[in-house]
């Protein structure tokens, strides 16, 4: 082991056990948070607007900002992203972090200079929990490749604007850099085939340990190097890899693809990453249950799913939540949100430390490829596609299929009953194709850039919708058939029904 690592590994260890003493006092931890952050913003416009100079108690604040999500407060984020100043938090944020959310159409996320830390340092502490449980790890010798949106960032209005993978970028610590690929010139070209190529020529000549980045994407890159190597597997191609890092999207459906891409066993680390900011990661590979950062300028609240379309909906602290319980969760932090809702739902596994694990979201969607698509994109898609070519349809749903056939690139799968079927399903399926890349533009990525074939139209029987409901004791007016679904549990069974 070189000096260097032993270094990195005294370092990590320090890092990591302070961690789990912060993680005792996560409840004291958030109750301090949250008064600096009433503190902090007290005369920002928000704080002015919401009375934060007389807020003296977490009921106080519940009891004077109602949770909401990007649309309820748009104005404001309007406001910031103009560049007015004190509007959230004091002064004007570092970055907009430009992201196509799951509740809402193309959002920006300030990021402030008291918030970066979060994501960066969480970050580090993560892959520095997996060299505390990995002794003899020599992650450190070689090199680490983070697959991430380009660092080339627009400015507005004195704020630079970027994806959150690509504005990391500008913030990752001196001492990480010379482990970092791929480089600057690779990481900022354009195109994405050409970047994807420039990258894999680049790692080919590298001793490659770590690799980071959401599951579809590094699958498409692994299989892309294998056929560029013209080796079998990546341990061919890079025998010392050890570490996958991993968040953003379920991870399941494609753990068994990756591990025959590998072909040998790696250990996957996984992470809760998000432009609102890094929430929790896996400090223990025995352990699936992530540990929730609560002194990193984030207060949460937990709101039971049971309770989230109520109009005064109750607000958990920390110390009142219960293992097993679906709760949403909301975010009050440094970077200028305020009982936000982010969508996701959580479940915790483990109250000391508090760990968590995501269990689904709040609004249905499909985000198998990070895609994010909504009930509202995929309902103007149709319609849209209906007013151009007049058919009529009795019922849909959407699902993506992740694991095509053999040489297919996976697609989202619409299944349709039309009153009748019409002979142009090529046509419509570019349209409504079209109007989603339109829309959505993490989609139109994913498309462009091959990750995703166009969507496949499967025409359902007539009664397929409704036979489909008999079969699973639900049909009746209170059930409905799921509009979109980010897993195959209704797609497989409802492709009995197809013709």
């Amino acid at each position: 082991m070189s000096i260097w690592t032993s270094i990195i590994h005294t370092v990590a260890n320090k890092a990591y056990q302070s961690e789990m003493q912060q993680a005792k006092k996560a409840v004291q931890n958030q109750e301090k948070i949250f008064q600096m952050l009433i503190s902090k913003a007290k005369n920002t416009e928000f704080g002015k607007q919401h009375h934060f100079g007389s807020i003296q108690t977490i009921q106080d604040y519940q009891s004077r900002v109602g949770i909401g999500d990007y649309e309820t407060n748009r104005s404001f984020f309007e406001q910031v992203k103009n560049g007015e100043k004190d509007i959230l938090w004091p002064g004007k944020p570092k970055y907009l972090a430009k992201t196509s959310g799951t509740t809402s159409g193309t959002k920006y996320i300030p990021i402030t200079k008291a918030s970066i830390p979060n994501h960066i340092n969480s970050a580090r502490n993560a892959l520095f929990s997996y060299l505390v449980h990995h002794k003899q790890s020599n992650a450190f010798a070689g090199k680490m490749l983070f697959l991430s949106g380009s660092p080339v960032l627009e400015k507005e209005n004195g704020i630079l604007i970027g994806r959150l993978s690509g504005i990391v970028n500008h913030e990752i610590p001196a001492w990480f850099q010379k482990n970092k690929l791929p480089d600057g010139k690779v990481n900022s070209e354009p195109v994405w085939e050409k970047k994807v190529d420039l990258m894999i020529q680049q790692l080919l000549s590298h001793d490659l340990r770590v690799i980071s980045g959401i599951p579809p994407w590094i699958q498409m890159l692994l299989e892309r190097t294998l056929e560029i190597s013209g080796r079998e597997s990546i341990a061919e191609v890079f025998p010392n890899l050890e570490l996958y890092i991993h968040g953003g999207v379920n991870f399941n459906p494609y753990k068994k693809r990756l591990n025959q891409l590998l072909g040998k066993p790696i250990t996957m680390l996984e992470t809760y990453p998000a432009s609102e900011g890094f929430f929790a990661y896996q400090n223990d590979p025995q352990d699936d249950g992530l540990l929730l950062l609560c002194n990193s300028g984030i207060f949460y609240e937990f709101v039971p799913f049971s309770e989230v379309n109520k109009n005064n909906p109750q607000r958990l602290t920390l110390n009142e939540v219960q293992i097993g319980v679906d709760y949403a969760i909301i975010l009050s932090s440094n970077a200028g949100l305020w009982s936000y809702v982010i969508g996701d739902l959580v479940q915790f596994t483990s109250l000391s430390p508090y760990k968590i694990r995501v269990s689904g979201r709040v609004s249905q969607y499909i985000s198998a490829f990070g895609e994010h698509v909504i009930s509202s994109e995929i309902d103007h898609a149709i319609t849209m596609a209906q007013s151009k070519f007049g058919f009529q349809l009795t019922e849909y749903s959407v699902a993506p299929q992740v694991n095509p056939l053999e040489g297919e690139l996976p697609y989202h799968e619409w299944f349709i009953e039309f009153k009748t079927a019409p002979s142009n399903l090529d046509e419509i399926a570019q349209e409504i194709n079209k109007q989603l890349i339109q829309k959505n533009t993490y989609y139109k990525d994913l498309i462009t850039n091959q990750i995703l074939q166009n969507l496949k139209i499967r025409v359902v029987k007539t009664d397929g919708f409704k036979n489909y409901l008999i079969s699973i004791g639900k049909y009746g007016e209170q059930f409905k058939v799921p509009r979109l679904s980010n897993d195959r549990k209704h797609a497989d069974s409802l492709m009995q029904y197809t013709l």
